[in-house]
């Protein structure tokens, strides 16, 4: 790590891979040592030897990735699934700070929360499987794009046909979804923060809303900072990128919040 830069770990979410980040990562990499890695079960990342997966093991493996690279703490930053694990790093104390963009996790125990989020995502996958054959082709056109992804994103037509068919592809190849959207697992209640914590909901969230999700995690997570970021999907890097940058490096003090008009 270069003197002076300390080191900011991004998580992705479920069914997704480092690749979501790479739109961010220009804008953070001037003031952070960047380091995207891929989730266990996840396309390019490393293979889950035991199944059922849970999310515990899915941030133990996250956990021994910053050991590999020498990493005792680190600024963390995720999105949805990513963002659940940025915090429970955080609760092992292995956080400087955390953003958290609408982050996974927060749902009641009879599945309130949780039961529509998941309808959703699963119907994405079985999309996306279906017509993979035929994405380089269709992901040419932006109205595609946009009708494709958007559970996930407002303004997928500004992508590029790459970036949307390398995330179909990511999907497509995490071998961990159903495991993963099946948990009973769930984020518990953190009364006292062991870092600063930003809770940053995409206001646009069709995933996890923020008038549901949201409010569970202001609920469990009182003395978090909540923040609504304004025209994005429940995948805000796919909307705004300079806008997650912006939001990322006002938690990690690097950089003064984001107006907002």
């Amino acid at each position: 790590m270069s003197p002076g830069r300390s080191s900011l770990v991004l998580f992705h979410g479920v069914t997704m891979s480092s690749a979501a980040w790479d739109e961010v990562v220009p804008h953070l990499s001037e003031h952070h040592e960047v380091f995207a890695p891929t989730a266990l079960g996840h396309r390019g990342g490393p293979e889950a030897r035991q199944r059922p997966v849970r999310v515990r093991d899915v941030v133990d493996a996250a956990e021994r990735m910053l050991d590999d690279r020498g990493i005792g703490q680190a600024h963390l930053a995720g999105n949805s699934l990513g963002g659940w694990i940025a915090i429970e790093l955080a609760l092992r104390g292995r956080a400087l700070s955390v953003c958290a963009l609408s982050p996974a996790g927060f749902w009641n125990a009879g599945g309130h929360g949780q039961t529509a989020a998941v309808r959703k995502l699963r119907r994405l996958g079985a999309l996306t499987r279906s017509t993979h054959r035929v994405q380089p082709l269709v992901f040419r056109s932006a109205m595609v794009r946009r009708l494709a992804m958007r559970d996930i994103a407002c303004h997928a037509d500004r992508s590029t046909p790459a970036r949307a068919l390398t995330a179909a592809t990511d999907l497509v190849g995490c071998t961990v979804t159903d495991d993963l959207l099946g948990t009973d697992e769930q984020m518990a209640a953190v009364p006292e923060l062991p870092c600063p914590i930003t809770l940053a909901w995409s206001g646009e969230d069709a995933i996890l809303p923020p008038a549901i999700n949201g409010r569970i995690a202001r609920e469990r997570l009182p003395r978090a900072r909540f923040e609504i970021l304004p025209g994005v999907g429940h995948v805000p890097m796919i909307d705004d990128p300079e806008l997650v940058a912006a939001t990322i490096l006002a938690t990690t003090g690097a950089a003064s919040p984001p107006h907002r008009t």
